[in-house]
């Protein structure tokens, strides 16, 4: 399994990041140990989460997936064996990249966390009202102090993204290594034409989240009647028509042909695009990891990118 270099760092993972989201969500403690370790048992080593997960499940108020993999790192003593990203400005305690957010946060996200540093120190979202100057400015004290590896940008446009990285170039401030942006076999417009070129152009690292658009690609659901009573239903339904269901018929052909299912084939789609470093996806059960887990070794032929690519056009 080779492994990728993050940017221009020297931070190598393999290529599928497992999305902790779901801790504390639909998945409760004891599951989420027992999928951190297939995880890692599967050769996989790159975890992503956020001081805001999972904030908007009733009764939680933010921290509750760091706090869950904090707990299983003590327990299982793997820190070592795992890169690990976390992410600041959308806990509604914890709003924006101002200095002083960024320095309350950090603490209280290694606090949960149970580690003295962070692989990749993600802003979550952008914050037009803070100087870049400054928010870099604060995210260098981390780098200095030992307490953050490498920064990225989740959610920027590509404009920002360029525009963050002449700050850091003029002041000698910390680069953006790694974007996190939505992209998936068929959300492809927005990525493609915005931060995908300010990517490659700046050699980038890219981590792509709903990599399984909130699961529709693993072609459980086809019908709004499929959507019942599913927590990420909502989301789901905007899918449901004819482009969808041809790509969804598309990652059936392809599993088909690789004996493989359509969630390991979108995910595998997503690992051959030369500018993706790797996916994002979650799982709730150990049965569910090892068809994320499988798509770190399928390798899909020309034809069925081609097939894949004409479906989603």
């Amino acid at each position: 399994m080779q492994k990728r270099r993050i940017g221009r760092s020297d931070i190598q993972v393999t290529p599928l990041v497992f999305g902790g989201n779901v801790f504390g969500w639909t998945a409760d403690e004891a599951t989420s140990f027992s999928i951190l370790d297939a995880f890692v048992d599967a050769g996989l080593d790159f975890i992503d989460t956020a001081d805001v997960y999972s904030a908007w499940v009733p009764g939680n108020q933010g921290g509750e997936s760091e706090t869950i993999i904090g707990k299983w790192l003590k327990k299982s003593g793997k820190r070592d064996k795992v890169v690990l990203a976390t992410k600041v400005s959308k806990l509604p305690q914890r709003k924006g990249l101002s200095a002083t957010n960024i320095q309350a946060a950090v603490e209280d996200s290694l606090r949960r966390l149970q580690t003295d540093y962070i692989d990749v120190y993600f802003s979550h979202d952008d914050d037009t009202a803070t100087p870049l100057t400054e928010t870099l400015g604060a995210y260098q004290k981390l780098i200095e102090a030992g307490k953050v590896r490498i920064i990225g940008a989740s959610n920027y446009s590509g404009a920002r993204v360029e525009e963050a990285l002449a700050v850091s170039r003029q002041h000698g401030l910390p680069e953006y290594q790694l974007l996190q942006p939505e992209y998936n076999l068929y959300d492809r417009a927005p990525y493609e034409a915005d931060t995908e070129p300010v990517a490659l152009a700046n050699h980038l690292g890219v981590v792509v989240y709903y990599s399984l658009a909130s699961g529709f690609l693993s072609g459980k659901y086809r019908s709004k009647a499929d959507l019942a009573d599913k927590a990420r239903g909502s989301r789901v339904e905007k899918y449901l028509n004819p482009r969808g269901l041809a790509i969804l018929d598309a990652l059936e052909q392809v599993a088909g042909r690789h004996g493989s299912t359509s969630a390991t084939v979108a995910l595998a789609w997503l690992i051959a695009r030369p500018s993706v470093t790797a996916p994002i996806a979650s799982a709730t059960s150990v049965e569910q990891l090892k068809s994320l887990a499988a798509a770190v070794q399928l390798v899909l032929t020309g034809d069925d990118i081609r097939e894949l690519n004409e479906a989603s056009a």
